[in-house]
């Protein structure tokens, strides 16, 4: 699916220029990365969305030498969160540049290249996040403010016939039941077209949870909520003694990285 994609027309020419600059800048230096956000969402599904940042993806190891590049182009760079995320700005515009999810689950690695689609992002050629990649972040998101269920939904309705849904399976891993949750609501949001999703990954996944129920259950008191939303299972884990999924070894954040997350919540409202 080549070419331009819509949301592009509805930029103020700034915003346009900057996008245009930030991309050609990366692509001058050799930079490995991939475009995602708003841009692969509308170039997968066609929804377009109003959107007031560029979602630059790149490998951790590649992380600094990006920043550097775009520091060295002129802007303003914060590496704002050190699990996952770092910023470059250009007055009032910015490029969100990132290397995992918030969560501290996805990280960018080879295969996210491997996957990528090729396509132009106003006249110029870059990659994007494959679609597989996107919805496994996606499937993890289940804010009280955010839910991204309805991304999810609309990417199997476009894509899900071929997807690498071996691949899928792979990437989310221990959390699968995550990825099951969401097939199930697909069938249920689109009755007439349930059977997109292929009979043997249905059957693979409900056969893990027949196999999960006809085992003994896990002693460990460990709360997974927080991988699906940073703030409501703050209870669980200050109050009633559960351990938090995303804290080392179990996840790749540390407890500073976790509690700096957490007072980041009333600034992002």
């Amino acid at each position: 699916m080549p070419g331009e994609i819509w949301t592009q027309d509805a930029l103020d020419p700034e915003a346009r220029e900057f996008y245009c600059r930030t991309l050609s800048v990366l692509n001058e230096a050799q930079m490995p990365y991939l475009v995602g956000g708003a841009y692969a969402f509308e170039r997968y599904t066609t929804i377009a969305r109003d959107t007031k940042d560029l979602d630059i993806f790149v490998r951790q190891a590649d992380f600094d030498r990006v920043m550097d590049v775009l520091s060295g182009a002129g802007y303003r760079t914060e590496f704002t969160f050190s699990h996952w995320l770092g910023k470059a700005y250009s007055g009032e515009h910015f490029v969100d540049v990132i290397f995992r999810s918030g969560n501290g689950v996805a990280e960018v690695d080879d295969s996210w290249f491997a996957h990528a689609a090729e396509a132009e992002v106003l006249g110029i050629p870059v990659k994007l996040c494959a679609v597989e990649d996107i919805l496994w972040t996606k499937a993890l998101i289940m804010e009280r403010e955010r839910y991204d269920g309805a991304d999810v939904a609309h990417l199997l309705r476009a894509c899900a016939e071929g997807l690498d849904w071996k691949y899928l399976v792979a990437v989310l891993g221990p959390h699968w039941r995550v990825l099951l949750s969401h097939l199930i609501l697909f069938g249920f949001i689109y009755p007439g077209e349930r059977t997109k999703i292929p009979e043997w990954v249905m059957q693979d996944l409900v056969g893990r949870l027949q196999a999960e129920l006809a085992s003994p259950a896990a002693q460990t008191k460990l709360c997974q909520g927080s991988l699906l939303s940073r703030e409501q299972y703050l209870v669980d884990l200050h109050h009633w003694g559960y351990l938090d999924a995303r804290i080392e070894p179990r996840g790749n954040m540390t407890v500073e990285e976790t509690e700096a997350w957490t007072r980041a919540i009333d600034e992002d409202k």
